[in-house]
């Protein structure tokens, strides 16, 4: 009696999985693992790099006025493949794996922004009721201190807001867990998420706090702002000992009008 021997031929949804699972493991392999708590040195040299190669980018787009709104495509034109897949791995970052609690809202795009001033700093946007409400703010707090604050830092793109985090690495001696508690990951930000959106205040003078916040603190603009800034539906987001593991930011508000004034 002769024997036939089949062989099993896998089904077409097996070989699909099978499929999925390669790019998957490819893709996953492709993205370059970062040490948070110190740059490898490699890696130091990379940062160094992508920054001098974005410099000119940057620098056209602060003097047009649009950096704030910086597009991904843009930010990833002047890079190599093997540069586009380090920030990749940026983007993959969580807050809550570096110890942070601050929520994730998503790489918003195209936001309905408009332009706020005139301001002597660079241009600045925000989503109109928040345009409105900070010249609601401004006017009451001029007619109370005879002075106001003016918007250092508003809408920011994802992008953007990437690039500043990068910017800033060498600051923190390059750790990306230190940096976090300064500068948020992209889709991290309030800045990034017109919904909430954030402002960052510096005065007439350009005292901002951020390298000491006890200045912007002292300032009667931000005693005013303590006992102010909720009836125009601003809200302080970093106090003193946050429970997201950011530092203390006097100067960093945001637009929350459906929240109870405290």
């Amino acid at each position: 009696m002769k024997l036939s021997v089949h062989t099993a031929r896998p089904s077409g949804s097996l070989l699909a999985a099978v499929g999925l699972l390669f790019l998957w493991v490819t893709a996953a392999a492709a993205v370059p693992s970062l040490n948070v708590e110190r740059l490898s040195p490699e890696d130091v040299t990379r940062l160094q790099t992508i920054l001098q190669r974005l410099e000119p980018l940057i620098a056209s787009h602060k003097q047009l006025g649009t950096a704030n709104l910086l597009t991904w495509d843009e930010l990833y034109q002047p890079l190599a493949e093997e540069e586009r897949a380090w920030l990749d791995a940026f983007r993959a970052l969580k807050g809550t794996d570096l110890g942070a609690t601050s929520h994730y809202f998503g790489e918003l795009t195209e936001p309905d922004v408009v332009p706020v001033g005139p301001t002597t700093l660079d241009a600045q946007f925000l989503p109109r009721d928040v345009a409105d409400a900070y010249e609601a703010m401004m006017q009451a707090m001029e007619r109370d201190l005879g002075k106001h604050l003016l918007v250092e830092s508003g809408y920011r793109s994802p992008a953007y807001q990437l690039y500043l985090f990068l910017f800033y690495m060498p600051k923190h001696d390059y750790s990306i867990r230190e940096t976090n508690r300064f500068v948020a990951l992209p889709g991290h930000s309030e800045h990034g998420y017109p919904p909430r959106q954030a402002i960052d205040f510096i005065n007439q003078e350009g005292i901002n706090g951020e390298d000491k916040p006890e200045e912007f603190e002292a300032l009667p603009e931000y005693q005013w702002l303590q006992q102010h800034a909720n009836e125009f539906g601003f809200f302080l987001s970093y106090p003193r000992d946050n429970p997201h593991h950011t530092a203390f930011e006097p100067w960093h508000w945001h637009y929350e009008p459906t929240r109870p004034a405290n």
